[in-house]
């Protein structure tokens, strides 16, 4: 198996048919050591931690709110205790929930988008380079971007700004890591219908003047070259690549994973 007796990392893995719990299935499938993290452990937590042990994995689950730097830390040092070491890291942990027009938008909402989807990806990222330097066994850094991290949409003025600069970051965090053997890349699914695409289909079927969340589902459907949403395991099967041997060259980049929409 591809990942056997290696070790991932997923913030805001917590989730029961979520993209963090997509991506612990694929590398779970292949051999991986998991860990679900998410800002607290309780019954889903357990529950997508259940399911991975379940596929022959060994899991832990560890509790981290990304926005703090020193629970990033932790959560790497307890990885490492855990199964010896920490070879991907996957920065999935995210907020999309606070849409409202750019002049509502208030410093705490802004804050608490940047705080985890940006701050909370360079806290992680530091934290699981500097072990991933230590051990001397290279590694891989995979940040969750979005289709937002290259387009701008309305209404979610603070989650557009956070994707684009988790570019940035995997861009500037490349250009250190590779003397490690650390490749440093983002992934930018379309959308994928999780309990936060939920809220979105709601919110923009209602903004762009759709009588049901079907029709913008369906009209979401017509306008992309695949023919329909993405899914959790499109973000997963990239991620996988993006983990092995074969994608060692490859650093940097931000790669879409849309079925083409981007091209409209």
């Amino acid at each position: 198996m591809k990942f056997k007796g290696k070790t991932i990392v997923v913030t805001g893995s917590g989730k029961e048919k979520g993209l963090g719990q997509g991506i612990l299935q694929r590398f779970a499938d292949e051999g991986a050591n998991c860990v679900v993290s998410d800002i607290a452990i309780g019954d889903q937590e357990e529950g997508v931690a259940e399911e991975l042990r379940a596929r022959g994995a060994k899991v832990a689950t560890i509790a981290c709110d990304v926005s703090d730097a020193q629970q990033c830390q932790a959560l790497v040092d307890q990885s490492v205790d855990a199964f010896g070491a920490v070879d991907v890291f996957v920065n999935n942990a995210g907020i999309g929930f606070m849409m409202k027009p750019l002049l509502d938008v208030d410093p705490a909402d802004w804050a608490s988008v940047i705080g985890v989807n940006l701050s909370g990806a360079f806290y992680c990222t530091q934290a699981a380079a500097k072990a991933m330097v230590k051990a001397g066994n290279g590694g891989r850094i995979i940040n969750i971007a979005s289709q937002a991290a290259k387009s701008a949409f309305p209404h979610v003025p603070a989650y557009v700004s956070s994707k684009h600069g988790m570019v940035g970051l995997t861009r500037a965090s490349a250009m250190e890591l590779g003397a490690h053997g650390i490749t440093v890349n983002a992934v930018c699914p379309n959308h994928v219908t999780t309990g936060l695409g939920a809220a979105q289909n709601e919110y923009f079927s209602k903004l762009l003047g759709f009588a049901t969340v079907e029709d913008y589902m369906a009209n979401m459907k017509a306008k992309n070259p695949m023919g329909r949403p993405g899914l959790p395991s499109d973000t997963a099967a990239a991620c996988a690549w993006l983990a092995s041997d074969d994608a060692f060259y490859v650093t940097g980049e931000a790669i879409n994973v849309s079925g083409g929409e981007e091209m409209h």
